[in-house]
């Protein structure tokens, strides 16, 4: 995360996590530079290595051998990560629109997404052919061609469109997996036939004589057609036409005809015939001194190139360096592309040829060599060294002098800081920046957000009573728009599992001094995504305090209203329920491994969309199957609040914890030793483990006492009634709900809780 006692000035945002970007991550986490903040943001988390895609597609790699953890990477260079897709440019304001989020700010901007196909100026290709670019989406596009394969025992045509170095590379790594795929699964690999078409007279236009007659004679005699000095006209669901001629095609892949993304056509930047953002020497846009761009969507003026991977690498250095050099007020140095590259090209079959202007090496041990070059490569980016604990960074340092006028902007934004009236935002950077946000509106709210007034006026409706809850925690992601949403998220959850409606809200924020612009953008994406959950949940936002502090966190006073009568409450449990979960266990492991740079993406990624979906709806659907007791896991874990559901009610209850569903890594950062720092005090609470000894070994033991964040709803469900209830809520979206023990009589022993490992089945309820 970002150091909480640096005060931010300025903003690099890059957008897309190509290989230039990494590069620049890196540079930056080697470095960082005083009072700039980087933001990167990408759809995906993973992205892939083009020059590990061929063998990762052959078989010879894994998918976290070849993919570079975006998020991950992001961490250890202190930026933030944004998942998310850019969409055009608000030039004059300077920000990022996107696709799902509100405007990204920037003082300077760098743009790495690659190249898009181009499939719609083939008639068809559009709908029934697999492109394999934009490259960070293609393992969505392979997993599903390979599971199509798999499926289709009989015979199989696969054509790929485009005779350059990626689609020759990329047909012969599919000729050699499909063909052991067919084999392994006892079928007859001659019932899959390869097509290769292209437009140039020959393959592999960019290369020498003698590379490209090499791999002629590899694709004859792997029995693979090829179609030189054809153009594809049109394709249609079981093949493509090449003007009157007709080729029956099962599975066409299109590795051509890539330009620019649409939305760069939208926005004020110079492009190329093709699309693509048009750059200086410096890798700067022509247009827009503000914008920089590398990678196959730049086109250097003066320095036409092929699109290779090689270029996005070697760029990485001179983006990160003018990117500094530009907010810093330095002298930008030129960038000269290389006239002339090594291509290491494999066969599909631990084999390769090395190309270089006029030459041509070949055998397994230019692929072992190319193996080596490439597994270093991922190295710099994948092992990292750990951060060090508590102090949020992986390395100390090196300060550069930041240019005078930012300097000036400092002293004047941050001296004589006042500690007074809890160290008040502002009120005109507090007005900016929550005066577009639309609370819902409710008609109880008489005086409410926007009103000039010193408090809000509610009105409480007939015969309801007020239900009063209040959270509040810091930020453990540095996205301040996804944090909003788990902290509203998180606070409403009392209110559902009191099965109350959210009436109002009222939020107290601390934000990290800075400049007021940014910490105006940052209260405003903060409360953006705090709004879009509390508007969902009917809940009107009507007013809060905001103050600075060393880091950013948040919380929210919640009003509920409820029937008196209808309150669902933890003492409630009778013997011979069912208990349901909702939602997965290991917020707390996870997110303790992610600030060690100890998890994966993708487990965050999917951590963070449990932590944002709404606990409403299964509140009401546990209601609607008569839940007798609830309530929502937060810091105490599974095992606290089950606890505090079992003393009230004078019960006991067993765990079943083969039963318990949790999140992707949850088990193997435990494994790891990583635990929360609210794990200690939670596990003082085995005492309320009958033969606890015995379960202290088992792998899930630990997760008893996870505290969770945003977490689901534990409830008892009458038992004959618990099968229907967990099939309700995954109709609803809550995939991992599940029945994850039950309510017993209350037994001599002390301990009200019992542990079984064996899967829990609604029979079993029975017995």
């Amino acid at each position: 995360m970002q150091q909480a006692d640096a005060p931010v000035l300025r903003d690099i945002v890059l957008v897309g996590g190509g290989h230039s970007h990494v590069g620049v991550l890196r540079r930056f986490a080697m470095r960082p530079e005083p009072g700039v903040r980087l933001t990167l943001i990408c759809r995906d988390t993973h992205t892939p290595y083009s020059g590990m895609l061929p063998g990762y597609v052959a078989g010879h790699y894994g998918f976290d051998e070849v993919h570079i953890d975006l998020r991950r990477l992001a961490e250890f260079a202190g930026a933030r990560f944004y998942g998310d897709e850019a969409v055009g440019i608000d030039h004059a304001g300077q920000r990022v629109l996107c696709r799902s989020r509100p405007p990204v700010p920037y003082d300077r901007l760098s743009i790495n997404i690659g190249s898009t196909p181009r499939v719609a100026q083939v008639a068809g290709a559009d709908t029934h052919a697999v492109p394999v670019k934009p490259i960070h989406r293609f393992n969505d596009r392979w997993q599903a061609l390979l599971e199509r394969i798999r499926r289709h025992p009989g015979t199989t045509r696969i054509a790929v469109v485009g005779g350059g170095a990626g689609g020759v590379e990329l047909l012969l790594a599919m000729h050699y997996r499909l063909r052991r795929e067919r084999l392994a699964q006892g079928g007859d690999p001659e019932t899959l036939a390869f097509a290769l078409f292209t437009r140039s007279a020959r393959i592999l236009p960019t290369h020498n004589a003698r590379v490209r007659a090499r791999f002629e004679r590899v694709l004859a005699r792997r029995g693979i057609a090829l179609h030189t000095a054809t153009e594809v006209t049109g394709v249609e669901a079981g093949g493509l036409r090449c003007g009157a001629q007709w080729h029956a095609a099962d599975e066409i892949v299109w590795v051509t005809d890539a330009g620019g993304a649409a939305w760069l056509r939208d926005t004020r930047l110079a492009l190329d015939d093709d699309g693509f953002i048009r750059v200086d020497a410096t890798l700067r846009s022509v247009s827009d001194p503000r914008v920089f761009a590398a990678g196959d969507v730049a086109s250097q003026d003066g320095h036409p190139r092929e699109k290779a991977g090689v270029f996005a690498v070697r760029q990485g250095r001179p983006l990160a360096d003018n990117l500094r050099a530009a907010l810093t007020g330095r002298r930008l140095r030129p960038y000269r592309p290389q006239r002339r590259w090594l291509a290491l090209i494999s066969t599909g079959d631990r084999h390769a040829v090395a190309s270089r202007g006029a030459l041509c090496l070949a055998g397994d041990w230019v692929w072992r060599w190319k193996d080596w070059i490439d597994r270093r490569f991922m190295a710099r980016f994948n092992e990292l060294p750990p951060m060090e604990e508590g102090t949020g960074q992986a390395n100390t340092a090196s300060r550069v002098t930041l240019a005078e006028e930012e300097r000036d902007q400092a002293i004047s934004a941050l001296a004589m800081r006042c500690g007074g009236c809890g160290a008040k935002v502002g009120a005109s950077v507090l007005s900016r920046a929550l005066s577009t946000l639309a609370p819902f509106p409710r008609d109880e709210v008489l005086i409410g957000l926007h009103a000039p007034d010193d408090a809000a006026v509610v009105r409480v409706p007939p015969g309801m009573a007020m239900v009063h809850t209040v959270d509040f925690f810091r930020a453990f992601i540095d996205d301040p728009y996804v944090f909003g949403k788990v902290a509203a998220n998180h606070a409403l959850g009392d209110i559902f599992a009191m099965g109350a409606e959210a009436q109002t809200a009222t939020a107290i924020a601390t934000v990290p001094q800075g400049l007021e612009a940014k910490v105006e953008d940052t209260v405003f994406q903060m409360m953006s995504g705090a709004l879009e959950v509390l508007n969902a949940a009917d809940c009107s936002l009507v007013g809060g305090h905001t103050g600075e502090g060393r880091e950013l966190a948040l919380g929210f006073a919640v009003n509920g209203l409820i029937d008196p009568d209808r309150a669902l409450r933890k003492a409630g449990m009778r013997p011979g329920d069912a208990l349901i979960l909702t939602k997965p266990l290991g917020t707390g492991t996870l997110f303790a491994a992610h600030a060690r740079l100890a998890a994966r993406g993708r487990w965050i990624d999917a951590a963070l969309a449990a932590m944002c979906q709404s606990n409403r709806l299964a509140a009401r659907c546990l209601r609607d199957h008569g839940a007798t007791a609830c309530t929502d896991l937060t810091g105490f874990g599974l095992l606290g609040h089950l606890v505090e559901m079992t003393r009230p009610s004078g019960v006991d209850a067993e765990l079943d914890l083969a039963a318990l569903p949790l999140l992707e890594g949850a088990e193997e950062t435990v494994a790891a030793g990583i635990l929360s720092s609210l794990q200690p005090a939670n596990v003082r609470l085995r005492r309320a483990l009958r033969d606890q000894p015995q379960w202290v070994e088992h792998p899930r033991y630990p997760l008893l006492f996870d505290p969770q964040t945003a977490g689901g709803l534990l409830a008892s469900v009458p038992a004959d009634r618990a099968a229907t209830c967990v099939t309700a809520l995954h109709a609803l979206g809550y995939t991992r709900a599940a029945l994850i023990g039950r309510v017993c009589e209350a037994g001599e022993a002390p301990e009200p809780i019992v542990l079984r490992h064996a899967a829990l089945t609604p029979s079993a309820l029975d017995s």
